[in-house]
């Protein structure tokens, strides 16, 4: 279907019919696909579909009011009729905001706010090569200094015909955690789908991050793909898996032509194929492109959408690791993670444990978006201060003071300025009353109305959850409308009393982490900030 929509630009009746008997599924199986993800269209497009973003770091930068203008300047051509102007969840370029994409090419990074050129773009014809990536500097955790000297950790380690004990020991002894959010011990996962005996498994890059202020897996894959490919290699031979995948989110073409280019290059060097690395065993990688949502970041959900059905998360357990896709063992690890594990089985934990700052392990990327003068992707020993960190980017953005952060994306709880010299690391952010999560940093001045912020944010959650278990779909839909009539002033402030509860019930009882953080960040702007409510 996603190559059917890539094609075509929509997906018709008639495709529809022809993928049903083409698979010999019901043709309502189908449509139930085509409904719920949202990359496709039943329709077809307009000439040029211009997409904003909607989310809290773009609303931030003033989207809203951008996307007006655009509109507004649109209908002065004559070209207006077939150009469509849509409002879309975050698009992965937090750092451009408010973030803007044209036919699903992004144009960061230039953002909204340059309307003049966007507007040029948008009657661009060589838009698809129109070539705007942001520099990158060269990360510590690369050990190889040089492009001829890539893949030498995975051959050693074949040679010498160690791989599986040393890579569990080494990822075991640096205490190296998931860089997804979740934080799970990655030596530990390594070492529970190695000990299955089903066959065969899999080895899966969670590359879906969709998270509003979080794009750092972006830039890992645009610079550092080698590093990611190496580590699913080394996680390969320890489980033994003969194929990988990486599930990559659609709106990353520029990051996919990246790491397409770094996959032919290790094939030709032998480092995948029947013979990967020289081990005697199969290993290939392949791409997948999400077919759109932030619930497929969840990893049940990015199994179903694999095995080609709805992306609703899994009931747990089991576990991927024992019950993964098409029911086997399923190693699954996200972009960030793999990196780092080649960076550990390379230079031993020893190293890993001296990047860290004063008492803290290890090394960390993170995005960081909002109100700096210079939003992006940032390698940090663990323990630099949010305060260093905002340093690191500039500073406050027209020396404006700062309000508030939240220092893990859009699911973590708000804190206060008075926090700011929290280390960014995972217990002394969870101490602090929040969360490292996926280190999405969103810096917030006191030009924000932090009500309004928190209010966007519990309706991304609204509308990105994917409807399977009602308290999720009821609770978020319930409390994003009384949101908006305390805003519009219409209820009482005093009703927002039961959102306390209502978030116990959706942490409780919802299947997955979204529902389950979806009112955290209203909850804690309330409790920090009590005067930011609506009287």
């Amino acid at each position: 279907m996603t190559r059917r929509q890539h094609e075509l630009g929509y997906l018709s009746d008639e495709t529809l019919s022809a993928l049903a008997k083409q698979f010999g599924v019901p043709l309502y199986r189908i449509e139930g696909l085509a409904s719920f993800y949202t990359s496709f269209r039943r329709d077809p497009p307009p000439k040029v579909t211009v997409t904003v973003c909607r989310d809290v770091t773009c609303a931030m930068a003033g989207s809203c009011s951008a996307k007006q203008q655009l509109c507004d300047e649109l209908s002065k051509g004559s070209q207006s009729d077939d150009v469509e102007v849509v409002e879309v969840s975050c698009i992965g370029r937090c750092d451009s905001a408010p973030a803007v994409a044209i036919n699903d090419h992004p144009v960061a990074p230039l953002s909204l706010n340059e309307l003049e050129q966007v507007v040029g773009l948008i009657e661009k014809p060589d838009l698809a090569t129109h070539d705007m990536s942001p520099s990158f500097t060269a990360a510590r955790c690369d050990p190889y200094p040089s492009v001829s000297e890539r893949y030498s950790t995975v051959k050693q380690l074949v040679a010498e015909g160690e791989v599986g004990p040393v890579c569990i020991e080494r990822l075991k002894a640096s205490q190296l955690r998931g860089m997804g959010g979740a934080g799970f011990p990655t030596g530990m996962k390594w070492e529970f789908v190695r000990s299955e005996l089903a066959e065969p498994k899999y080895v899966v890059c969670n590359a879906d991050e969709s998270e509003p202020g979080t794009f750092k897996d972006r830039e890992i894959l645009e610079n550092l793909p080698h590093l990611v490919i190496e580590g699913m290699v080394l996680a390969a031979l320890t489980i033994g898996a003969e194929e990988g995948i990486v599930f990559l989110r659609h709106e990353y073409e520029r990051e996919k032509a990246s790491l397409d280019a770094a996959l032919q290059q290790a094939r030709a060097a032998g480092i995948l194929g029947d013979n990967a690395a020289g081990s005697g065993q199969a290993f290939d990688i392949e791409v997948f492109l999400s077919p759109g949502g932030y619930i497929l970041g969840e990893e049940t959900a990015l199994l179903e959408a694999l095995e080609d059905k709805r992306g609703e998360p899994r009931n747990k357990p089991p576990y991927p690791g024992t019950f993964g896709l098409w029911g086997k063992p399923t190693l699954v690890n996200n972009v960030e993670t793999f990196a780092f594990a080649t960076a550990i089985v390379n230079k031993g934990n020893q190293w890993w444990k001296a990047q860290g700052k004063d008492e803290f392990t290890g090394l960390k990327f993170v995005s960081v978006s909002g109100d700096v003068v210079n939003p992006g992707v940032h390698e940090i020993p663990l323990g630099t201060t949010v305060a260093e960190l905002i340093e690191l980017c500039g500073g406050m953005k027209d020396d404006t003071p700062l309000k508030a952060f939240l220092p893990g994306g859009a699911s973590s709880n708000f804190l206060p300025a008075d926090k700011v010299d929290t280390p960014l690391d995972f217990d002394a952010m969870k101490q602090a009353g929040s969360m490292l999560g996926t280190g999405a940093v969103v810096v917030i001045n006191e030009s924000h109305d932090l009500f309004e912020l928190a209010t966007n944010i519990v309706k991304f959650f609204r509308n990105e959850s994917c409807g399977k278990c009602v308290p999720c779909r009821v609770g978020s839909e319930k409390s994003v409308e009384l949101l908006e009539s305390v805003q519009a002033g219409t209820t009482s402030a005093t009703q927002l009393a039961v959102l306390s509860d209502l978030g116990d019930t959706l942490e409780q009882t919802s299947i997955c982490g979204l529902g389950q953080v979806a009112l955290n960040p209203i909850l804690s702007m309330m409790k920090h900030f009590p005067n930011e409510v609506p009287q």
